[in-house]
């Protein structure tokens, strides 16, 4: 039988990086699809926990204020939509929303019970770069969620009290508390950080030694 490996991807829905790691990643488990079976779980990570919740503002206008001006800013959008169309993502961030992302967590964090996680995930990252939805809506949220097969009245229950905002605050404190203060960061069985968008022969051969490891420690 093949082992079983747990990947937990610390990541947020608005992080370019993430999406391409994201394809990155998905390659190399095709690679290693005889050799392991991959358990991967999304872990919550705000790279702008500030975004008043509620409002959005163009992603433009965000990056330029992130990156100090108009013209870094559409660099930025350039270099990663290049990025993305080499792994077969096509951005539109011309249309992307820049919006607190708590309640796309929580979301994420009531669907990883049911095992639709990962088609929520992929949902909420085309949403955002590939849409130009705002997926800090919870009418919005409870959309994309039926459209993965969730029941969209009790996601929209869900999303309009606080359920899950504790354990989603407490797992972004874990991802502190671990020295994880970027996105994408890809936590092996527990033990071994892969931090960034690497490309997927990297994490093929990391998943590998991480693999060998564990039989040595068994051996």
């Amino acid at each position: 039988m093949r082992p079983t490996l747990l990947v937990e991807v610390w990541s947020d829905v608005v992080c370019p990086w993430c999406y391409i790691g994201k394809r990155r990643f998905e390659r190399a488990a095709a690679l290693l699809a005889d050799e392991v079976d991959l358990h991967i779980v999304y872990r919550p990570y705000q790279l702008d926990p500030g975004a008043p919740p509620g409002q959005t503002m163009p992603v433009a206008e965000a990056y330029a204020r992130k990156f100090g001006g108009a013209e870094a800013a559409q660099r930025a959008i350039r270099h990663v939509t290049e990025l993305a169309a080499a792994e077969g993502v096509e951005f539109h961030m011309d249309r992307a929303l820049r919006a607190n992302t708590l309640l796309a967590h929580r979301l994420l964090f009531l669907a990883e019970a049911t095992g639709r996680q990962p088609a929520l995930k992929e949902r909420l990252l085309q949403a955002y770069f590939c849409d130009g939805l705002d997926v800090g809506d919870p009418e919005v949220l409870a959309d994309l969620a039926a459209e993965v097969g969730l029941p969209r009245d009790n996601v929209a229950a869900f999303l309009a009290g606080d359920d899950g905002a504790q354990e989603v605050q407490r797992m972004i404190a874990v991802a502190n508390d671990n020295d994880i203060h970027a996105v994408p960061t890809y936590v092996l069985d527990g033990r071994f950080t892969v931090p960034g968008a690497q490309d997927s022969d990297t994490f093929v051969n990391v998943i590998r030694r991480v693999l060998a490891r564990r039989e040595e420690a068994a051996s």
